[in-house]
């Protein structure tokens, strides 16, 4: 009787811990994707800028002020969506905004940036998506917080809404201004 009862319980716990493991993974928000980056130093860098779009990016520009860093391109419908955030952010909050234009056309991202309007204070062109390898980039959109020594303190993945900047990048950057 023992052997039997043993021949259930055994496939009962092992669907009770499955099924537990799962639940927990169900409860975890997706954008918030582990960084081996955060509090380290921003890669070393330096883009090109885009057509007509100023100077370019460069880790040396990312010291001296809380920033962001919004990495996207124009061919991402994602980053379509989250724009009107990043110029919102820059226009009424006065954010600085950096970008990183990923695996893109420069050409087409000068353009995109015509029609939907320019939130950065520098862009660099990652064509070859080199440098987002080097940020741990998944995917586009992302958006990194920058502190004022150059380090990431936050990686958002996927595109930003209006509770993520409410909530999340603005008690941020205000935290990491002094």
């Amino acid at each position: 009787m023992r052997l039997r009862t043993l021949i259930f319980l055994i496939p009962l716990l092992v669907f009770l811990v499955l099924a537990g493991y799962f639940a927990v993974g169900l409860n975890r928000d997706p954008n918030l994707v582990p960084s081996a980056l955060i509090d380290q130093p921003v890669p070393t860098f330096s883009l090109p800028g885009l057509p007509g779009q100023g100077a370019g990016l460069a880790s040396a520009d990312l010291h001296g002020r809380a920033q962001i860093v919004n990495v996207f391109a124009s061919w991402c419908a994602p980053c379509r969506v989250e724009h009107p955030m990043l110029v919102r952010l820059a226009r009424e909050n006065g954010v600085l905004v950096r970008g990183i234009d990923y695996k893109d056309r420069p050409e087409d991202a000068a353009a995109w940036l015509s029609q939907m309007g320019n939130p950065y204070q520098g862009i660099g062109a990652d064509t070859d998506g080199r440098v987002a390898i080097d940020w741990g980039v998944y995917g586009v959109p992302e958006t990194y917080v920058i502190d004022r020594q150059g380090r990431i303190r936050y990686k958002q993945v996927g595109p930003l809404t209006a509770a993520d900047i409410d909530g999340k990048i603005l008690p941020l950057l205000k935290e990491l201004q002094g």
